[in-house]
């Protein structure tokens, strides 16, 4: 069995969770616990180590999905579930800028430990507010980047919206495997 190993990672409330079970074919193993801090302000349970989801692509491949947990006070696990992941998914909630520092913290702390695929996935742009996807790229610094890491509009509770963003992702494993063979 070929496992392609992804990881979702973003800040509190990104919808990490919510991608991974909306696409999941098993039972999301979660470790979802009451939030007792200011996150309780946000959502009444958050991801304290990791979430689990798996999805069959063909006869003998697989996804893993990992959910990172939102809080940096568990970027522990972070360094743990990125050590092994063939590519992630970045969640920014484009419509809560005071998060998108936070955002960027995370990808440069995982593009220091690992050179992989990723792309940046733009949650909430349907609220109020929420920010462009140019704006979140200047935010989190990506202006000098090159098309490496595309920023898409995820729905993280429309399984279409997930199947393209981790098509995406895919693409962009794909496209770096090839070009580390030339």
């Amino acid at each position: 069995m070929e496992i392609l190993r992804i990881v979702v990672t973003g800040g509190v409330g990104a919808g990490k969770t919510s991608l991974i079970r909306t696409i999941s074919e098993i039972d999301v193993v979660d470790t979802d616990r009451k939030a007792t801090d200011e996150v309780g302000q946000l959502k009444e349970k958050t991801t304290v180590a990791l979430d689990f989801g798996r999805l069959n692509i063909a006869a003998n491949q697989s996804l893993h999905l990992y959910g990172t947990p939102g809080q940096l006070r568990f970027d522990f696990m972070w360094d743990i579930l990125i050590a092994k992941a063939h590519g992630y998914i970045l969640l920014v909630d484009a419509h809560r800028p005071d998060h998108l520092r936070f955002g960027r913290r995370i990808l440069n702390f995982l593009n220091q430990r690992v050179q992989i695929p990723y792309v940046i996935g733009l949650t909430h742009t349907d609220c109020p507010d929420a920010w462009e996807a140019e704006d979140v790229a200047i935010a989190l610094g990506l202006v000098d980047e090159k098309a490496r890491s595309p920023i898409i509009t995820v729905n993280a509770t429309c399984k279409t919206s997930v199947t393209q963003a981790l098509i995406a992702l895919i693409q962009e494993i794909a496209e770096f495997h090839q070009n580390s063979t030339e």
